[in-house]
């Protein structure tokens, strides 16, 4: 069984062989989740892709369709 040391700032290195269990890489975040029975379980902390609707849209500006996207980028990057 994995195990781990808690340093004295509180943290702790997740084991190798948990680190490739859950997916997780240098940068990930996970999830600690207390169970109703105390048992904690960790998982990979992940972003919904609906809660990044509107992240980078700013005010006034229209949608722009994915041909004109192309189009910049054909012009920008001359002609190619």
């Amino acid at each position: 069984m994995p195990s781990s040391t808690i340093t004295t700032k509180g943290q702790t290195t997740l084991p190798k062989a948990i680190r490739e269990h859950l997916g997780v890489d240098v940068g990930d975040r996970v999830d600690f989740v207390i169970q109703p029975d105390g048992t904690i379980v960790v998982e990979p902390a992940v972003q919904q892709v609906g809660a990044l609707e509107g992240l980078l849209a700013m005010k006034g500006q229209r949608p722009v369709s994915l041909d004109a996207m192309r189009e910049a980028i054909r012009k920008r990057s001359g002609g190619r």
